[in-house]
Formats: structure tokens, C-alpha cells, sequence
């Protein structure tokens, strides 16, 4: 990168330990200079719609509840035709991008996918439909990275096989898909992937700019750029006559060599904006600061600590120069003064500590505490924790469709005739909330009870006639189960059978589960679709029925297991904030947010960080000659995650010493934190404070009544005489 190649002074940065949406609406609303119409003339590009939502909650925040009419918010990551049309409709093109043809909806493009699979397979390799959609995910994850970085799969032809192993050549034999038939089967559904549509809209955009620059003032805030579309419209609007690019958390205490070092390094924190300012040509020195005005700030050492951590790792005899004591260490101890470290026995213990540490924030007037993790598993167990003192807290990054109560009530559903009516799934699905068959839902519970402990003992044989027999001599249960026979007979006479259109087993599936959601107050569809939760299944199911009508026929047996397939990855998201004080975060939604009190949980390796995606297709090598970007990059941004939400004014660190029964590492940044600090002279962060004893005790009773132990002594007469 050249340090003489740069842009107009139109380049800023805000520092990790400043609130990042806090001082973009501190420094917006100066702008407007009190008047409430000022703002309605800017344009503010954010990473995602959720920073958008962060963005107009500082706002608010900062204007004091004084009526103001919002900028006009674009989210990079989810362009759309329309709000490109309206960022400039006077533009001469603006037309051209309202004639993109529309994105082919994820669902419908994995059957695509998975029927192609199928079709090209020979009869001896062919995957199973659960597994050919699982194949489908895969690929059109891969079809997004390639449509990302803008690569050409005429490349893949280039990547000479004959120097891979045999498995490898067959891989590239098998990508055929995606050079071969997938552009015609996106020609013949009208549509284009989403991934391409989105850079085909930011690039509309960023020429539409260049043609006709909008009247107003343009700000871009918060992306890295990692996105190489993304990346070529944040350089217009840094030339845009009213354009501004506001990065987060600019490295500035790295020296030279240093920063050199990092462009090396795709696991850095700084990896990626020195990629995108290497895009722009820009050199570091010409980024400024952006005004901050009177927004409390974490001290800069903080910053310069975690860097000095996280060098890479060619430059960590750097380490050495930090020995100096004194001074250096005595800046050390008060940069880290409000950080601490909490290390724990398990997860149950990890997510009743940070609950802890939650409840303990709402006892300081007005002040926020917020959990940063990317394991929604600990996430869950702490929403769970909270609600012993009352405490409702919804988890933003969602929960997966699959484990919700109408996800899990379809999976059961789907599963109980393919099993032939087998005791465990037929008491999972009878006990779920949902069901209710008809029956007012306490009545179906007894049965269910009673059902149990009939069933206990040798499995009867399968299907129904085995627990006819089985339960011959219980006459309401064997009239009960000749009803709950009736309404499964459609579904599971389709599964006896080898083959089946997926649509009819669809239907079949859906009316089986709304019957046995029926209950005499309610109909089954108003049960089972209610809710969040029961809307996001409702889609889910409309979608697949709509890219089901043309799939084929499956085995009935596979059913279940493709279901549940197409299922995995659909998140159901909370519509609304839960608690005004309290928050989970993601590590993405919490780059640009602070709060007073961050509580950085999961700090394992292989949770946070992430192992690198293995990928089912390419090899590292393969990768790299086909131009796609390392798997440590995403280490990188997961890193500058961290480095982000390391900066709040308080943090507390926590991991689980053992998950499952198995030893766990701590993360490559708890990791590299000890060894700065030990090389420095600083003691480790621990916490002292007793959070542990504090949870240990909630459910520790006051007192235990002492009792004797139990003597059992049976006279000899009542004594058995043989086993």
C-alpha cells in the first residue's frame, strides 16, 4: 500500500472503548444543530438492519425524547430494490436496478440443489433425500462464498486435478452442478441466487453515486468491508462531495512493522480493515477521528494492552519492550482495573455466575448489562437462570426453528408413524404441550400418564396392532389409540409405502399435526401456529410446500429425516426487545454497542473462537487457487468482535473449565492475554469475588432436618430365599 495514495479527509474512525452508535448520534444530531428536519436529509448505511434499530435507539437516547424526523437508514447487508430506488430516484438508472430479477428463496434453491444431486448421482453412490439436502446446504454455501468474492467458476476447471488426490478430483467432477446445470436452472425459475443479487444491488448503488451523487450527506458506518461489493461502494461514498466512512476501532498505537504484519495475518482483529483500506488506498495515517464530543470513554490503554496481545505472531518479542515495570505496569493495572476473569467449574455454573452478575447491574440505578456470546446455548441456560428472580430476557441472535415447541411438536409428528408407533415417540409426542388430540389437553396428559406405565416392560410388536394387543385389557386407552390410529392412518399409510410425492407426504404430515394439536376450545391450526414461534413455522412450512410441488418422489421412510434437514438453520428471532436494561447479544450485533457492563461468556476454544469451517469441497490449496478467501478470516473478524467489546467500560470474562465430562481449552485470546501479561510482570485476571459461592448457595437449603439412616430388616420369614 502506498502512504502517498489518498482519498479527500472523508475517512474516520471511533475507538473501541466509545459506544460506536452512541457517537455516531451524538455527532449526527450536533450536525442537525438543533433543527429537527436536518436529519431527514442524510443517508446512513449500516452492517445490518439490527444496527439500523441500534442507530434510532441512540438517537432517541441522545435527543431526549424531542420529536426529530430519523436519517433515511440503509442496511448494507440487506439492500433492497426499493430503498435503492429511493436513495436517489431522481437519478438518471435508477430504473436499472428495480429490473434485477427477484432472489430465488433459500428453501426453494436447497430442493433445487438437493434434485439435482439426486438426478446426477449413479445408482451405487446416490445420497438419500435427507442426506442430498444436507449435500445442498453445503453447496450453496459454497455458491454464496464464490458469488461474494465475485469469483468465476470457469476457474474451477484451472485447478488442475491431476495434482489432488482421487477423492479431490471427484469432488471437482461433482461441482460440475454448479457450472453445468445450475445456471440453467436459475434461467429457467426467473430468479438469480441472493448472494449475487445483493452485490449486483450494492453495485447499482455505487454507480448510481457516481453518475448523480445523492443532494444530501452520506455517511457509512460500522462494515470492515469484508464484502468486496461492500468494500467498492464504502469507497464512493468516501468520494462522494458529502460522503464520509466512519470504520470501527482503527488500530492507531500499531507501529509499521506491526501493521505490515497484520495484512499477513487473516486471524488479526485488524486483518480485515487493513484489507479494505488497501482496497481504497488510503493510507492509515489520513484516517481521522471522528467526533465524540462528551461520550464517556474506556481508557486507550485498555486498546493498546489487547493489542500488544493479539500481535502476530511473527512480532511477539515485541513483548519484550513492555518488561519495563514501573510505570508500564502501573498503567497496566489500571487499564485492566475493570476487567475481570471468571473461570468455571461447568456451564451450569458459567450461566448462573453471568445471571449473577445481571441481577447484581439492576441494583445500580440506570445502569445496562448486556451477554456476548456466541454459544445459544449458553445464552438459553442464562434467559432460564433470570427467570428465578422474574426477569424476562430474550436472546437477539433467536433460536433455532427446530427447537422451538412447534418445531420439536412437527419433528415428533413426522417421526411417530414413520416408527411404526414405537412407545418412545409416541409418548414424546403425546406428552409435547401441543397436543392435545381433540381432547381438552389435561385429559390427554392422563391418558399419556397412564398409557406410560402400561407400556413399561417388554416393547410390543410394531405398529398399531402390537399396542392393540399390548393393551388389550385397558379399554379407554385401546378406544383412545383406535382415534389417535385414525388420524395418523392417511400419514403413515404414505410411509408404508416405497415411494411418495414429497408434497402429499407435506400434507399429510401438516394434517396429521393439526389434529393431534386439536382440543375442544380451539382448533389445531390456532394452536399449533400461534405465537412467534408458530408464525415462523407457518412460513417455513408455506415455503416448503411451494418448492416442494415439483421435487419427486421420496421414500416415505426418509420423510422424518429430510424434514428435519430442511428445517435445520431457520432461527426464530424475538420481534421486540425483552428487558429496557438487560440484553444478549450476538458477537456481530454487539460490534457497534456498548454497554456499562459486558459480560463476554464462552471464551472456549472452539466456541469463541470457532474451529475454522471445514469445507466439504475444496482444499485449503484449492481454496487458495481458486481465489477464496482463508478460513482463519472469519477468526479474524470473530477477533475484532472481541476486541470491540473487550474496550467497554466494565467487563467480565467467563468460561466452563469442562463442558460434557471433557477438559476444555481457554480461548487463543484468553491465552495470549496470560502470556502479555505475564511477559509484563502483571498478575493473571481472576476473580476474586465469590459469584461461584453465590450460586452454589441459591439452592442450597437453610437447613437440613436430620434423619436416621435407613435400616431395612425384614423378619427372616418375609426374607427371600432365592433371586
Amino acid at each position: 500500500m502506498s502512504d502517498t495514495a489518498e482519498l479527500p479527509a472523508t475517512l474516520y474512525t471511533i475507538p473501541p472503548g466509545i459506544a460506536f452508535v452512541d457517537a455516531l448520534a451524538a455527532e449526527l444530531l450536533a450536525r442537525a444543530a438543533g433543527e429537527p428536519l436536518a436529519l431527514a436529509g442524510y443517508t446512513v448505511l449500516l452492517p445490518t438492519r439490527r444496527s439500523l434499530r441500534a442507530l434510532q435507539e441512540a438517537l432517541l437516547r441522545r435527543s431526549e425524547g424531542r420529536p426529530l424526523l430519523l436519517p433515511r437508514l440503509l442496511p448494507l447487508g440487506d439492500l433492497d430494490a426499493d430503498e435503492l430506488a429511493l436513495a436517489a430516484p431522481e437519478a438518471a438508472g435508477g430504473g436499472a436496478a428495480l429490473e434485477l430479477p427477484p432472489a430465488l428463496p433459500a428453501l426453494r434453491r436447497q430442493l433445487l440443489l438437493a434434485r439435482t444431486i439426486l438426478a446426477v448421482g449413479d445408482t451405487e453412490t446416490r445420497p438419500q433425500p435427507d442426506q442430498a439436502a444436507r449435500l445442498a446446504a453445503e453447496l450453496a454455501r459454497l455458491l454464496d462464498q464464490v458469488q461474494i468474492e465475485g469469483i468465476d467458476f470457469d476457474r474451477l476447471k484451472d485447478l488442475a486435478p491431476e495434482d489432488y488426490a482421487e477423492h479431490w478430483q471427484q469432488t471437482l467432477r461433482f461441482l460440475a452442478i454448479l457450472t453445468d446445470h445450475w445456471p440453467a436452472i436459475l434461467a429457467s425459475e426467473g430468479a438469480i441466487d441472493g448472494a449475487e443479487r445483493r452485490s449486483r444491488l450494492l453495485q447499482a448503488q455505487a454507480a448510481l453515486w457516481q453518475r448523480s451523487p445523492p443532494p444530501g450527506p452520506v455517511i457509512a458506518a460500522g462494515s470492515t468491508g469484508s464484502i468486496p461489493a461492500t468494500a467498492a461502494l464504502l469507497g464512493v461514498v468516501a468520494r462522494l462531495p458529502q460522503g464520509a466512512v466512519v470504520l470501527p476501532g482503527l488500530a492507531r498505537e500499531v507501529d509499521d512493522e506491526g501493521w505490515a504484519a497484520i495484512g499477513r495475518d487473516p486471524g488479526h482483529p485488524q486483518f480485515g480493515l487493513h484489507q479494505l483500506l488497501d482496497r481504497l488506498g488510503v493510507a492509515r495515517s489520513s484516517v481521522r477521528d471522528w467526533p465524540c464530543h462528551d461520550l464517556p470513554a474506556t481508557p486507550p490503554s485498555r486498546a493498546r494492552i489487547l493489542a500488544e496481545a493479539l500481535r502476530p505472531a511473527e512480532t511477539t518479542e515485541g513483548w519484550r519492550a513492555g518488561r519495563t515495570g514501573g510505570d508500564g505496569l502501573e498503567r497496566a493495572r489500571l487499564a485492566l482495573r475493570q476487567v475481570r476473569r471468571i473461570d468455571c467449574p461447568g456451564p451450569a455454573e458459567e450461566a448462573g455466575v453471568i445471571a449473577l452478575l445481571m441481577r447484581e447491574r439492576l441494583e445500580l440505578p440506570g445502569q445496562r448489562a448486556a451477554l456476548v456470546t456466541p454459544d445459544r446455548g449458553l445464552a438459553r441456560r442464562v434467559a432460564v437462570e433470570l427467570q428465578r428472580w422474574g426477569i424476562a430476557i430474550d436472546d437477539s441472535a433467536g433460536q433455532p426453528l427446530g427447537d422451538t415447541p412447534p418445531g420439536t411438536f412437527l419433528r415428533l409428528a413426522a417421526q411417530l408413524p414413520a416408527e411404526q408407533m414405537a412407545p418412545v415417540p409416541l409418548l414424546a409426542l403425546l406428552k409435547h404441550p401441543l397436543a392435545a388430540g381433540g381432547r381438552p389437553p389435561a385429559a390427554l396428559r392422563r391418558l399419556a400418564r397412564r398409557l406410560d406405565r402400561k407400556l413399561r416392560g417388554p416393547r410390543p410388536a410394531p405398529g398399531m396392532p402390537g399396542l392393540a394387543a399390548a393393551l388389550a385389557e385397558d379399554e379407554v386407552v385401546s378406544a383412545w389409540l383406535a382415534e389417535l390410529a385414525a388420524m395418523a392412518e392417511p400419514l403413515a399409510g404414505q410411509m408404508d409405502g416405497e415411494m411418495a410425492p414429497l408434497s402429499e407426504l407435506l400434507a399429510g404430515h401438516i394434517a396429521f399435526a393439526e389434529a393431534m394439536a386439536a382440543s375442544p376450545e380451539a382448533s389445531g391450526a390456532s394452536r399449533l401456529w400461534a405465537g412467534e414461534a408458530g408464525e415462523a413455522a407457518a412460513d417455513f412450512v408455506a415455503e416448503l410446500a411451494a418448492a416442494a410441488a415439483d421435487f419427486g418422489e421420496v421414500p416415505g421412510a426418509r420423510y422424518p429425516a429430510l424434514f428435519a434437514a430442511l428445517m435445520a438453520g431457520r432461527v426464530v428471532r424475538p420481534r421486540y426487545g425483552g428487558h429496557p436494561r438487560l440484553a444478549i447479544w450476538g458477537p456481530l450485533e454487539a460490534r457497534l454497542q456498548q454497554v456499562d457492563l459486558m459480560i463476554l461468556g464462552g471464551l472456549n476454544e472452539g466456541t469463541w473462537p470457532g474451529d475454522p469451517a471445514v469445507d466439504p469441497w475444496l482444499s485449503r490449496p484449492m481454496r487458495a487457487a481458486f481465489g477464496l478467501p482463508a478460513p482463519e478470516r472469519r477468526i479474524g473478524q470473530a477477533a475484532h468482535d472481541f476486541a470491540q467489546a473487550f474496550a467497554a467500560p466494565e467487563v467480565v470474562l467467563t468460561r466452563a473449565q469442562r463442558v460434557e465430562g471433557t477438559p476444555t481449552v481457554p480461548s487463543r485470546w484468553l491465552l495470549r492475554l496470560d502470556g502479555y501479561l505475564a511477559a509484563i510482570g502483571h498478575p493473571p485476571l481472576r476473580e476474586a469475588a465469590p459469584y461461584l459461592a453465590w450460586h452454589a448457595a441459591l439452592d442450597r437449603p437453610d437447613r437440613v432436618a436430620p434423619e436416621p439412616p435407613p435400616q431395612p430388616r425384614p423378619p427372616v420369614a418375609a426374607r427371600p430365599r432365592q433371586l
